[in-house]
């Protein structure tokens, strides 16, 4: 990290793949008071998430990895937004440069982290996977719910809008199930953990939501409800569109329904699943952000 980028006060930021998720995420990183978007990368010239990063000013490439490969300075933080397949090669690829390297893909390659819970791993480890957008939206809360009772069985079922699923994930799908459902199964310690995901040809589309099932000793509407507020609150303070519709509790099962809405800027409002792990990557890569600065301030004093 060079020593103009530490007094700058942000850190130079990639981000490798053009689809929806690479787009949005683009878009907001323009607005983070740490970080600088210097590049967009995709494969191909008639991206239209290329054309539309390019229209918002910012500098886009078409070699794929490569492009950062071969930039003159490495980046601090790249942000892969391509596949799971993919992100293997570009973490070996990529891990010479020094660059801390944020997987968007249901991959399992690094080290998985959700913001509220093991947020300052990202410290520490050099790959960070954001695990899915129904991990991110689940997994503050049943993380909660396993602290403080005895879980034997958990059923997680996303439902996203067609229109948000991107090519990407929809080639993931798979990955997507298995890196949630192991995401699940790591961060509640419960060993019999189910995920379902639902792509949702409804018209209006449907907003983003996710269902989480429970079943468990002592569990009541009281301590369970206690518990979803306080693992709410930390979510909604990158993710304000992220909201408890439900949360029923009866003979040793829980019932929490989540639904998560965009800003609604740069893409619908129904498209949640989006919004809530762009927004959950950029806040790791703050959390990082403002460590290495502050380090680098330490060191200049």
């Amino acid at each position: 990290m060079s020593t103009a980028r530490k007094r700058s006060g942000r850190l130079s930021a990639a981000v490798l793949g053009a689809g929806l998720i690479g787009v949005d995420l683009a878009a907001k990183i323009m607005r983070s008071r740490s970080l600088d978007c210097r590049l967009v990368v995709a494969r191909d010239d008639d991206t239209p998430g290329l054309r539309h990063a390019a229209g918002l000013g910012l500098p886009t490439a078409t070699g794929g990895v490569q492009s950062l490969v071969d930039a003159p300075d490495p980046f601090d933080v790249v942000f892969d937004a391509t596949n799971a397949v993919s992100h293997a090669e570009h973490a070996e690829r990529l891990k010479p440069l020094g660059t801390m390297l944020i997987d968007l893909t249901p991959s399992k390659v690094g080290r998985m982290v959700v913001p509220t819970v093991n947020g300052t791993d990202a410290l520490d480890h050099g790959d960070i996977n954001m695990i899915s957008c129904g991990g991110q939206a689940s997994i503050p809360i049943l993380h909660a719910i396993a602290r403080q009772h005895r879980i034997d069985y958990v059923e997680v079922v996303t439902t996203a809008a067609s229109p948000s699923v991107g090519r990407s994930t929809r080639l993931n799908l798979d990955e997507y199930i298995e890196t949630t459902q192991d995401a699940v199964r790591d961060f509640t310690g419960v060993k019999d953990v189910k995920a379902i995901l639902n792509v949702s040809p409804a018209r209006p589309p449907a907003t983003f939501r996710v269902a989480m099932s429970v079943l468990g000793e002592e569990l009541t509407a009281e301590s369970v409800r206690a518990v979803v507020a306080t693992a709410t609150e930390p979510v909604r303070a990158f993710a304000s569109g992220f909201e408890v519709t439900a949360c029923v509790v009866d003979d040793g099962k829980a019932l929490i329904a989540i639904e998560v809405t965009s800003s609604g800027d740069r893409i619908p409002r129904y498209a949640g699943n989006l919004d809530i792990i762009n927004s959950a990557a950029l806040h790791v890569a703050e959390l990082y952000t403002a460590a290495h600065l502050s380090t680098a301030g330490a060191v200049m004093s």
